[in-house]
């Protein structure tokens, strides 16, 4: 209740907050109009607790997730329990000869909907959607608004604007969907790839890339199930309320208040109730050309985060209290905070557009100062919302300097998960933790599919992953206490995995790890993956230098396996190699050329792992992995691009490095109209919040030369500007606990430099 009543205190005293002005700045405003409907992909609405995707009415009932909810399917992999979606507002004209139509189900074409638009404003995270709605010759003015509270994490709220140009009787509805089991649920966990190929053709589904009004591959990566256990309504109050459980996992509750315009008396007040939906329907007389403005108030709650069905009531009916507008002033001024840090570039605008885009997806799906993982694909179906290696390596690097406390809850969750991890790594035969490929969000536990399962077992450079996170965290605050508690015990468990899983090979003298997948997932069952190695060799000394600074004894072998572990190289102009092929082909096989052109190698350079290397095998590296960047070189998954720019920064070739950040906007992997970014041109499984790391670390450390360091943040590469970039600025970063804004710029010269001005 204590939430309720301080939410009710900030709501009494936040007055009344006007419209977003008309000259907000554009490359926050992201807009769908008429257009655009025919290839509609949606948008997305979160605060990290809960999420909810856009549709193009704007009142449509949509599906929602809320953070670590769960399913757990006998012989299914673990899935984001669909929880009762809360958007939908429906309304008619009322009856007709003819019957009676309702907007919801009005098809989406001129003669029915005119002056479309919907707009996207980044910098409050609110969806706005306008136009007019035209049943036969009743024309109405419909405008919605819907966000999902920053400020009260709880709440979520969408408000209905009608102004009818005829007197008459009208009726709306306000309800929560109860959705019905995903059919059919396929069993990923125990199917192999031939089996699921099967099973998804015998429903009549593919795997194909499907229309971008489904933002995921729907045949496997659809939602799972939550049972409404319990709901009830009230008509003297114009409330709904429920309480659920995912299937074979948590309890969640959901609640919602609905606001009427002020002064006005319904005719009739009812509640709904069916399988599948539950809501409040009222009937109201309008007058021609005066606006009525509806308000819906949902608040949510889990296990473990939240009191219950009767305390969601209650704080959805102190927000109906205050208003919308009070409680819209509260979210923005969340916002407001958030984008105190921010990535500026002057003289691109499309770029600029493209920076706060990737941010606003990256801290809507964040929490801070929690132990909450980011799946890769945000608060949805995609990839099952399981957190992959992505969470450590790309999007926790693009959050540590701009907001730190929203990447700590990543580093955090590995350490609430290393007891899962350690079990897995005995079971397994080995010692320490041994982190899974599929992290399930809610236990950490092991989730990858069945017809993947090599790569949970395999690609295992995950580990150092994860353990030189928790250092790179420590590297930027140089909190100790933390380090202590929570980032040495995961570290410490990764370090006394590979003491275990390398094997020494007394005739070369040297440690070696075999049987991986690389992180080009191509190679499979391969020796002496470089990039595994070097990860592996680089999470042991940051374990041999953690034991000390907390006054533990490091574990000798550490720095021994470390130092003697096999990295192959190779070739005319000597370079790492992917992998060695020495060990794995025969000589016959030994011959293909296209054992070096994975790229790879170039994850070398990327900035939390950053191998130290002479600048010569640095460039040969470059060279050997990538051949250059020209335009009918055709990279169209997101991740290939910001390793590629990196790389490219770090050797000094300005020249490439744009062009590979320029392709983010030619690789069709950032979907209009709301820059939704998805992992391929083709494949629309969004929203892929490692594509937005990708960029941002492309920005943050790519352009400006910088990295993280045991002596600071330094600038170990020059920077560079796209010429026809005036500036590219780091505003408001966090570094030990001082802010800085570092600019990277041209002097009178034309030399491109970079400048910091401590706050």
């Amino acid at each position: 209740m204590r939430r309720v009543v301080v939410l009710a205190l900030a709501l009494m005293f936040a007055g009344w907050i006007a419209p977003a002005r008309a000259d907000m700045d554009a490359s926050f405003v992201l807009s769908a109009e008429a257009k655009d409907l025919p290839n509609y992909f949606p948008t997305y609405l979160a605060n990290g607790y809960v999420s909810t995707v856009s549709a193009p009415r704007g009142t449509e009932g949509n599906p929602s997730y809320m953070v670590g909810f769960m399913d757990y399917s006998t012989g299914d992999i673990s899935r984001p329990a669909a929880i009762p979606g809360w958007t939908e507002m429906d309304y008619s004209t009322g009856p007709t000869p003819t019957g009676q139509a309702w907007l919801n189900q009005a098809p989406l074409d001129a003669a029915r909907f005119k002056d479309y638009r919907q707009s996207l404003n980044l910098r409050e995270a609110t969806l706005t959607t306008a136009y007019v709605y035209i049943d036969g010759r009743r024309r109405t003015n419909v405008e919605v608004t819907t966000f999902v509270d920053e400020k009260s994490a709880h709440l979520a709220a969408t408000q209905l604007a009608i102004t009818p140009d005829f007197d008459g009787l009208v009726q709306l509805s306000f309800s929560l969907n109860l959705w019905a089991p995903h059919q059919p649920r396929l069993p990923l966990g125990k199917l192999t790839g031939a089996q699921m190929n099967e099973a998804v053709a015998a429903q009549g589904q593919s795997l194909d890339p499907v229309p971008p009004s489904i933002p995921d591959r729907a045949a496997i990566w659809y939602h799972g199930d939550t049972h409404v256990l319990h709901s009830e309504g009230d008509a003297t109050t114009m409330s709904l309320w429920l309480d659920g459980r995912a299937e074979q996992g948590p309890g969640m509750a959901e609640a919602a208040a609905i606001g009427l315009p002020a002064g006005l008396v319904p005719d009739t007040v009812d509640i709904y109730k069916s399988t599948y939906r539950l809501a409040v329907n009222i009937s109201v007389r309008v007058k021609k050309g005066q606006t009525y403005v509806f308000s819906k108030f949902v608040a949510f709650s889990r296990d473990g985060w939240g009191e219950g069905a009767l305390a969601d009531l209650e704080l959805a009916k102190a927000a109906r209290a205050a208003g919308f507008q009070s409680v819209l002033a509260g979210h923005r001024a969340g916002w407001q905070e958030l984008w105190q840090s921010d990535i500026l570039i002057d003289g691109d605008a499309r770029a600029q557009r493209a920076v706060h885009s990737e941010l606003y997806y990256l801290l809507a799906s964040s929490t801070p100062d929690t132990a909450w993982p980011l799946g890769a694909c945000a608060m949805t179906p995609g990839y099952a919302g399981h957190a992959f290696w992505d969470s450590d390596t790309w999007i926790f690097p693009a959050l540590l300097l701009l907001h730190p406390e929203r990447a700590k809850s990543m580093v955090m969750f590995r350490a609430r998960t290393l007891e899962a991890a350690q079990s897995r790594a005995q079971e397994r035969g080995f010692s320490g933790a041994m982190y899974p490929w599929e992290s399930d969000p809610e236990n950490g536990s092991e989730q990858t599919p069945h017809f993947a399962y090599v790569l949970g077992e395999r690609e295992i450079h995950v580990n150092a992953d994860v353990a030189i996170a928790q250092w790179q965290y420590y590297l930027a605050t140089h909190d100790v206490g933390w380090l202590k508690r929570y980032g040495w015990p995961v570290i410490r468990g990764v370090a006394q995995f590979w003491t275990s899983r390398a094997t020494y090979v007394a005739p070369h003298h040297r440690y070696e790890i075999l049987h991986v997948t690389s992180v080009n997932e191509a190679y499979s069952d391969v020796p002496n993956d470089a990039f595994t190695n070097v990860s592996a060799a680089r999470a042991l000394n940051i374990a041999a230098g953690a034991a000390v600074l907390v006054g533990e004894r490091p574990d000798p072998r550490w720095a021994e396996i470390a130092k003697e572990l096999y990295i192959p190289m190779g070739g005319a102009a000597v370079h790492h190699l992917d992998f060695d092929p020495v060990a794995r082909f025969d000589a016959e096989d030994a011959s293909g050329t296209n054992l070096q052109l994975s790229g790879s190698t170039l994850l070398l350079t990327y900035p939390s792992l950053d191998l130290s290397m002479s600048a010569e095998l640095r460039r040969n590296d470059y060279e050997a992995a990538q051949p250059p960047a020209t335009e009918d070189l055709d990279i169209a998954n997101s991740m290939g691009l910001a390793p590629n720019s990196i790389a490219a920064a770090a050797v000094g070739d300005s020249a490439a490095a744009v062009t590979w950040f320029q392709r983010n906007f030619s690789s069709g992997t950032l979907k209009p109209p709301f820059n939704v970014r998805t992992e391929t041109a083709s494949n629309n499984t969004g929203y892929f919040l490692t594509g937005s790391g990708g960029y941002i670390q492309n920005l943050v450390y790519g352009f400006t030369g910088l990295r993280i360091r045991e002596q600071g943040l330094i600038e170990a590469y020059p920077p560079l500007l796209p010429k026809e970039w005036k500036s590219l600025v780091l505003q408001n970063i966090v570094f030990r606990a001082q802010h800085y804004d570092i600019t990277v710029s041209r002097d009178a010269a034309g030399q491109v430099r970079l400048t910091r001005r401590q706050r």
